[in-house]
């Protein structure tokens, strides 16, 4: 048998939202005049998505206010509960503005339960949707994710997702609750009812492509280029890839090997440039930058793949060092083969 939650275990905001959900509207409405904004907001945002109270909180809240019981009425909760408690507590207006808050944060969760489910299994599940399904659901993912399940997936779905990320802008609930619809067999989603959410465009197709293999990469923008030249310029310039460390000057550089680590940095450097290269030597001592040339002859031939993960590992170096202020980026400019 599950163990029962303690008094004290329960959040007083659960406590609250069971509370008013035992009670009628105008009952509700009058307790939550006393309520700061933020604490209201919080409980409002408990009381849409009630299911998620432990039945404990409701137990408890009414044992700590028994005077309320015993006309309790008892409500499910939901949007529409929570807009009429809003209306007649604070007035349709701010009501309103809380609400659009509170359904905006419900949307974060959309399509949760993948977010920690395999790459290659999404891919696997997704294969046989159109393109702008895929490219909804990957927006709901953070870039991270949505690139590990592109990478699993066909060149000409690649391409197809691709181009369908970057014209998306803003999709309607009813869009999204249609493609929950279809997908919830194969998902087991629950995706909330919200106002509408900027997904996909292409700054999120910059940060998804900026994660993928860069031999993946190629693949897509080489594709990209023939259809939708302007498109893949724009992407180019608010990308940052390996080979964009040569736009840094000396003393950026040898703030950023500070952070490399250098077998790292040996084998990114087996696909590099020799004006790269020689940017990475010049601001090492003499004796690093022997070490790191015999380093790099002693690799040998590598596959390109690994090239390419020890190069976004250094990317992924300058972007945090840049997420801290430290240095300054001014903007960007086939897994298997083999580099010399």
């Amino acid at each position: 048998m599950s163990e029962m939650l303690t008094t004290n275990q329960i959040s007083g905001v659960a406590k609250a939202a069971s509370l008013l959900l035992n009670l009628d509207v105008q009952q509700s409405s009058k307790v939550l005049q006393y309520l700061g904004e933020s604490d209201l907001e919080r409980v409002m945002f408990a009381i849409t998505d009630a299911k998620t109270l432990p039945p404990e909180a409701r137990r408890e809240a009414l044992a700590e206010a028994y005077v309320f019981t015993s006309n309790s009425v008892g409500h499910s909760g939901g949007i529409e509960f929570t807009r009429q408690l809003l209306a007649q507590s604070i007035g349709p207006r701010r009501g309103a503005d809380i609400l659009e808050r509170i359904t905006a944060r419900q949307q974060l969760s959309s399509f949760e339960i993948l977010r920690n489910a395999e790459p290659a299994r999404i891919a696997e599940l997704l294969a046989e949707e159109l393109p702008q399904t895929v490219a909804l659901v990957l927006s709901y993912l953070d870039a991270k994710q949505a690139a590990e399940i592109i990478t699993h997936m066909p060149q000409d779905m690649q391409i197809a997702i691709t181009l369908k990320l970057s014209g998306m802008e803003r999709v309607s609930p009813q869009v999204v609750q249609d493609v929950e619809q279809s997908l919830k067999h194969k998902l087991s989603s629950v995706i909330s009812q919200a106002d509408f959410k900027s997904t996909g465009g292409v700054e999120f197709l910059v940060k998804m492509l900026n994660q993928v293999d860069r031999g993946v990469q190629k693949s897509i923008m080489d594709a990209l280029d023939e259809d939708n030249p302007s498109l893949v310029e724009e992407i180019r310039e608010n990308m940052f890839t390996f080979d964009d460390l040569t736009q840094f000057d000396d003393r950026t550089m040898q703030r950023i090997l500070r952070d490399v680590n250098k077998s790292d940095l040996a084998l990114a450097l087996k696909g590099a440039s020799e004006n790269l290269r020689e940017l990475v030597y010049r601001n090492m001592s003499e004796r690093a930058r022997e070490n790191l040339q015999e380093e790099v002859e002693l690799l040998g031939p590598q596959l390109a793949k690994n090239v390419y993960a020890a190069q976004r590992v250094i990317v992924e170096t300058v972007q945090k060092l840049e997420e801290d202020e430290e240095i300054m980026i001014s903007g960007g400019a086939g897994g298997e083969d083999i580099i010399e």
